[in-house]
């Protein structure tokens, strides 16, 4: 029988003042003792795998900074295959480092941190790694797995972030990734050969000189990807029989009579149990209506119409969510404390949070320029869709009680940035 949260670890309830939070004011260390090992493991979860790595300029070697795309646990077998260093630092979430473990994400050199939450820690610690240890030091500015198979949001701070290291900087485009691991579906589909690019953007020499819009430009031109063309590319190979298994959960919303979450994606079929329009989804990721208009015959435009959507709606002020939640947080890498229900609204104003946490009534609060993304989680640990919001000291995880409500409630988030930095001028 499924337990009742899945595999979510949980651990019995504290008040506030006796949960031990995580510490990140700790220095990152040099990864050298299990880097050998970690080579090792790589090499051999990609034999028989086809695959591919190119350089362009030099490759990289500490001190340097970069910064990859983010669709999969592929993407750390194909890092680790394109950086043969052992001397690499990598920022990383805490909810890796509750999957993990603390001591062996720490010394094979993982940097913890909250998601989408300001923190001086970080930052002085990725000084530390390129200054100190002199780490090949990786980010993924994404902060998340990508929704659509495309570039997801890259935050402005990057061309910062590299006046701030004076290192060079590297961006590591992957292909396949996506495909073969889809978060909304976590199939393994193995017959997807995966290529990576490492572009160096910025050399020692430039950072000086370069605006930092200028960073941002080329950082932004060389992330550019979209792993559903490249399946186009590769042919008929997607032959999964049940490739388009809840494939609802990011293409939430009918194109034909506009309702949403009434998507359904079982086997090869999305269905809007609505209207009855079916789409199969064909061997190379491509979609086509069984009768009628097809309307979308690719993931990422679908995706996109539905991000239009949530756009007028923030940006015309009826933008509405209320829903109960179930609430659980994660002060430190050990588990979760279960806190009960509680209620996630969200307006073209902002996000408000309504949570018992350790027995204590509360209400969190994001507007437009506190909160610039969210955190979101397909059937994480087998238990249910899950938002995650970063709080000072806590990670507050939420799952709505809300069919396919995550990736609207993600896409509005963005929105609601948006919308609050257009304000502003």
């Amino acid at each position: 029988m499924k337990k009742k949260f899945g595999k979510l670890r949980i651990l019995k309830n504290k008040p506030s003042n006796q949960v031990k939070r995580y510490n990140f004011r700790r220095k990152p260390l040099r990864p050298y003792l299990l880097m050998w090992l970690i080579h090792l493991i790589i090499k051999f979860m990609l034999i028989g795998r086809k695959h591919e790595i190119r350089f362009t300029g030099k490759k990289p070697k500490g001190p340097c900074l970069i910064l990859a795309t983010h669709a999969a646990f592929n993407d750390f077998y194909m890092l680790f295959s394109a950086v043969k260093s052992y001397n690499i630092s990598y920022v990383t979430a805490i909810d890796a480092f509750y999957d993990m473990s603390t001591f062996l994400m720490r010394i094979i050199g993982a940097i913890c941190k909250r998601k989408f939450i300001s923190d001086m820690n970080l930052m002085r610690n990725l000084k530390y790694s390129v200054d100190k240890l002199k780490n090949v030091t990786v980010i993924y500015p994404e902060a998340r797995y990508s929704l659509d198979g495309t570039t997801s949001y890259l935050p402005e701070a990057n061309g910062k972030l590299v006046k701030f290291l004076k290192v060079p900087v590297y961006v590591f485009r992957l292909k396949g990734s996506y495909i073969s691991d889809p978060q909304w579906n976590k199939y393994k589909q193995n017959k997807m050969p995966m290529e990576g690019d490492m572009i160096e953007v910025v050399s020692q020499e430039e950072i000086a000189t370069l605006s930092v819009e200028e960073i941002n430009r080329r950082i932004n031109e060389a992330f550019a990807y979209n792993d559903w063309a490249y399946l186009k590319e590769c042919g008929n190979i997607l032959t999964y029989k049940d490739r388009a298994k809840n494939l609802n959960a990011i293409l939430y919303q009918c194109p034909h009579c506009k309702k949403e979450f009434e998507m359904v994606g079982e086997g090869s079929t999305l269905t809007c149990k609505a209207c009855g329009k079916v789409w199969d989804m064909l061997p190379n990721g491509e979609l086509k209506a069984r009768n009628g208009e097809t309307y979308f015959d690719n993931v990422p435009d679908w995706f996109k119409w539905q991000k239009q959507n949530v756009h007028e709606e923030v940006f015309s002020g009826k933008y509405n969510v209320d829903v109960e939640c179930e609430v659980f947080t994660l002060p430190d890498s050990k588990g979760f404390y279960h806190q009960g229900k509680g209620r996630l609204i969200q307006t073209s104003n902002g996000t408000t949070l309504k949570v018992n946490l350790y027995g204590e009534d509360k209400t969190i609060e994001y507007s437009g320029a506190s909160l610039e993304s969210v955190h979101i989680e397909y059937n994480y640990k087998e238990y249910a869709d899950m938002l995650d919001f970063s709080i000072c000291d806590d990670s507050v995880w939420m799952h709505p009680y809300h069919k396919d409500l995550i990736t609207k409630v993600s896409l509005a988030t963005e929105e609601i940035r948006d919308l609050y930095r257009k304000n502003l001028k």
